[in-house]
C-alpha cells in the first residue's frame, strides 16, 4: 500500500489536532480566571434567593436504572447491525439466526433476573 493510501487519515488527523489545539489556546486565551464570586457561584432560580440546599442528593436506586438503561440500550444497539446483515448471510447460507436468538435470550434472562429481584422498582 503506498503512502499516498493515508493522506485523507493524515490530513485528518492533522485537522484534528489543530482543532483541539485551538480550543484549548482560546479557552486558556480568551476564557475567565479563577475568581471566587458567591453570588456568580449560587443557583439562580428566577431572580429569587435559593432555599436550603441547592444540590439536592439523587437516591441509589436512580443510578441504577440509569445503569441498566444503558446496559440494555447498548445492547440492543448491537441488534441493529444485524439487522442490516440478516439478508446477507441467509444468502450466502450462514446461519445466524441462532447466535442471534441466544443473544436475545441472554438479555430476557438478565432482564427476567432484575425483576425478580426487583431492581426496577422505585417505592420499595
Amino acid at each position: 500500500m503506498s503512502a499516498a493510501a493515508y493522506l485523507p487519515f493524515l490530513v485528518q488527523a492533522v485537522l484534528a489536532l489543530v482543532i483541539v489545539g485551538g480550543v484549548i489556546f482560546a479557552s486558556q486565551f480568551l476564557g475567565q480566571r479563577f475568581k471566587p464570586n458567591k453570588i456568580k457561584d449560587t443557583a439562580y432560580e428566577c431572580g429569587v434567593q435559593p432555599d436550603g440546599i441547592t444540590h439536592t442528593r439523587f437516591s441509589v436506586k436512580f443510578y441504577v436504572t440509569a445503569m441498566l438503561f444503558i446496559l440494555f440500550d447498548i445492547e440492543v444497539v448491537f441488534l441493529i447491525p444485524w439487522t442490516f446483515v440478516y439478508r446477507d448471510f441467509l444468502a450466502n447460507h450462514i446461519a445466524i439466526l441462532a447466535p442471534m436468538l441466544f443473544f436475545l435470550g441472554v438479555l430476557v434472562l438478565g432482564l427476567y433476573y432484575e425483576v425478580k429481584k426487583g431492581a426496577l422498582e422505585w417505592e420499595k
